[in-house]
């Protein structure tokens, strides 16, 4: 497993704020944020975060490899999308695009979209350095620019979802453009971390924030506009999003912190790890 000295980590932070000082970021508010309002905000934050989160995290994610989480859990060991050679699969929320270009390597045809040009741009250099010519495509999750079941799975891994206002608009999209038994697999930050601060530290121990607020998290700048926006779903929520929507929950994966993996990610760490799960796969089948 990799390695962080403390040094790494303080660097990181650093990064983080840089992308902060590009926005104007001045402060944080909980408040209700419109779609318009967030997909700006969460556009011109990844597009001034890409060069320094694919400098921080990179070297972890690999140009063609496939992880789900900060905990290291990856495909080729799992194989949550079950055999994939041969398959048509959209991986939503890109970033660099390593699962896409992994999912190639096994024999599937990858499409790979994301909202930033930024992380685009960095995924269009994966593609150079690693060979396959993975499709990359700029666009919403909340509006995906393909046909009625055009594809034969969809992931994500991180991707989009915190991100976006309604979650019941993504996996109504994403049943669309699957055929029908495609299996929908994505992560995200497991719900129960919404109720601890940011902070991979003793400090994230404490509980802050109550889990049923679902007020998005902004960062705002002095205006109050703005500059970056988080929704929290609760485990409930996520399941009856996906039933209303038409997918079948086949199984929730909490990952546990994997011994000797001393890496801290974010707010992810051996610290935390050990003692609640910080990451929530969920593994769907299209009705």
């Amino acid at each position: 497993m990799s390695q962080q000295s403390a040094a790494e980590r303080e660097s990181a932070a650093e990064r983080h704020a840089q992308a902060e000082e590009r926005l104007g970021t001045a402060g944080v508010a909980y408040r209700a944020v419109s779609a318009p309002e967030a997909t700006a905000a969460n556009l011109a934050w990844w597009d001034a975060d890409a060069d320094d989160y694919q400098a921080t995290h990179g070297g972890f994610l690999g140009d063609a490899d496939f992880v789900w989480c900060p905990e290291g859990v990856r495909e080729a060991d799992v194989a949550l999308l079950g055999e994939v050679g041969g398959k048509r699969i959209l991986e939503v929320g890109c970033g660099q695009a390593a699962c896409s270009r992994w999912l190639a390597t096994q024999g599937a045809e990858a499409v790979a979209t994301d909202l930033s040009a930024g992380m685009l741009r960095h995924a269009r250099e994966g593609n150079d350095r690693t060979g396959p010519a993975v499709p990359l495509v700029q666009a919403t999750a909340e509006s995906l620019p393909f046909a009625d079941a055009s594809f034969d799975a969809a992931c994500s891994a991180f991707g989009a979802i915190p991100f976006v206002a309604s979650v019941d608009v993504v996996f109504a999209e994403v049943h669309r453009v699957l055929r029908p038994g495609s299996r929908w697999v994505f992560s995200v930050t497991h719900p129960m971390r919404w109720i601890f601060p940011d902070d991979p530290g003793p400090q994230g121990l404490t509980v802050t924030q109550p889990y049923f607020d679902r007020t998005p998290y902004v960062e705002v700048d002095d205006e109050g506009v703005a500059t970056y926006v988080e929704y929290h779903r609760t485990i409930g929520d996520y399941v009856r999003a996906l039933a209303d929507a038409g997918f079948t929950l086949t199984d929730l994966i909490e990952p546990a912190w994997p011994e000797g993996h001393s890496r801290t990610w974010g707010q992810w760490s051996p610290l935390r790890g050990k003692l609640f799960p910080g990451t929530a796969i969920f593994c769907t089948q299209r009705g």
